[in-house]
């Protein structure tokens, strides 16, 4: 639906609303968007029949110790095709980015799926 450069944008547009003293806060992360997940996504854990949205992969900063040092940033992947597959309509794909985007922050900081779930993500 939405071209990879315009998809980006909307990438973009989530990060710019993120508050920030959490922006500030962020270490060492990339973000990219892909198609579809691919084997890294092979350990991602899934409520059976769920569409993986985006992925977090790293050393969150809550479990980042004094000998946290020169290792490859911590990445964010937004999978493109998932969500607009699940979403639909452009505004809802607009809100969908938005929401994986917090959720997968959300594991940057250390919190788990099963935390926030219990806050309504």
């Amino acid at each position: 639906m939405f071209a990879r450069d315009e998809f980006e944008v909307l990438v973009g547009e989530a990060l710019d609303e993120l508050p920030p003293r959490l922006m500030k806060a962020i270490s060492n992360v990339q973000v990219v968007v892909q198609d579809l997940p691919g084997p890294e996504a092979g350990g991602a854990h899934l409520a059976p029949n769920a569409i993986l949205l985006g992925l977090y992969t790293g050393i969150p900063l809550t479990q980042r110790g004094t000998g946290y040092a020169g290792v490859l940033p911590d990445r964010i992947t937004i999978y493109q095709d998932n969500i607009e597959r699940v979403a639909g309509s452009p505004d809802a794909i607009r809100a969908q980015v938005r929401q994986t985007v917090i959720h997968e922050f959300a594991h940057h900081f250390g919190i788990s799926d099963e935390r926030l779930s219990e806050l309504g993500w």
